[in-house]
């Protein structure tokens, strides 16, 4: 996984919106995006070549349609090296405050 790549590809609201749209109805033509996105077929080309760039998205041909489908395994290797573990320590925290809370007399 190249994180940088990731990271610049989340960084741009269009992107991320892509992304939104893909989650929400997986398997979209350039033409559907085009149209929830507002805007010219070339400049939503550029941001789905990010994206794929990314691996963040793939492209599979049916017919003379190409389909747009979200590859969430690099969000999940985001999710797993720079989100989780502080996650963990933060849920851990909270835990040890809570147990100490309930030990407290009143």
């Amino acid at each position: 996984m190249d994180a940088d790549k990731v990271f610049r590809a989340l960084g741009d609201p269009t992107r991320r919106k892509v992304l939104d749209l893909l989650c929400a109805e997986n398997g979209q033509t350039l033409g559907q995006l085009c149209e929830q996105l507002a805007m010219a077929r070339q400049s939503a080309t550029q941001h789905i070549g990010i994206l794929e760039e990314a691996n963040l998205i793939s492209t599979v041909r049916r017919g003379r349609e190409k389909l747009h489908y979200i590859n969430p395994v690099p969000l999940h290797d985001i999710y797993e090296r720079w989100v989780r573990k502080f996650e963990t320590q933060r849920l851990t925290l909270l835990h040890d405050l809570k147990q100490q809370l309930e030990r407290e007399p009143e």
